[in-house]
């Protein structure tokens, strides 16, 4: 198991702003509320006044399904107000009138994994078919570790979590990233952005199509 792949519970930038992140969005902290709009402020006001946000919908999933092919996503560039009013607007019309929701090309788990199997396979290791299908047993092969853990947060987007807040480090295909995952009640959703020691780039705000209304309304009051 390679863990230069992902880190649970890593240190990211919320640590250089709280001392005690993982506490600071509980609902039992004052001042939970200003806590959120200053993570916020500091993971996603840069990065939308510059154009380089992206917001990422997943779904698929339903009733506790987890197949890596039924996972689907679409993804919109978040540019300023206009962007995340029009993205609200087709989500709330969308799941109003039942309208089947778009689709991206390339999956975010099937294709990958079945990479990284085959990748594994050329250089003689052996992937059973319990393997390919436990998602806990992807980090026995290299890159399987990372899938892993992105497979635990669309999980958790989709089906809820008890914990308001942590923090992994994860590498993708764009390099290591830090990934801060929120479950709290004005919203759940996560944020991928690069490390925060590093140079500025592409940030993702992700979260399950049923959380588009609540979320894009913190995002709102943000610009």
């Amino acid at each position: 198991m390679n863990y230069t792949e992902a880190k649970e519970h890593a240190e990211g930038c919320l640590h250089q702003i709280f001392a005690m992140p993982y506490e600071a969005f509980d609902n039992d902290v004052p001042e939970r509320k200003l806590h959120l709009r200053v993570a916020l402020q500091a993971l996603l006001d840069e990065a939308l006044r510059e154009q380089r946000l992206t917001l990422q919908v997943i779904h698929g999933w339903e009733n506790g399904a987890f197949a890596p092919a039924d996972l689907h996503h679409h993804e919109h560039k978040l540019r300023g107000t206009d962007d995340i009013a029009a993205s609200l607007a087709y989500y709330r019309d969308a799941l109003a009138n039942l309208t089947p929701l778009p689709i991206d090309t390339g999956s975010l788990l099937a294709e990958p994994l079945a990479n990284a199997i085959a990748s594994a396979e050329q250089n003689g290791a052996t992937i059973d078919a319990e393997t390919r299908e436990s998602p806990a047993r992807w980090p026995d092969f290299p890159n399987g570790l990372a899938l892993y853990t992105f497979f635990k947060v669309y999980h958790r987007l989709t089906y809820g979590e008890d914990d308001a807040y942590r923090s992994i480090c994860c590498k993708t295909s764009e390099g290591l990233r830090e990934i801060h995952e929120f479950h709290l009640e004005e919203g759940e959703f996560a944020v991928v952005t690069p490390l925060h020691d590093a140079k500025a780039g592409g940030v993702k705000l992700v979260l399950h199509v049923s959380q588009v209304e609540p979320v894009l309304a913190l995002l709102s009051d943000l610009s």
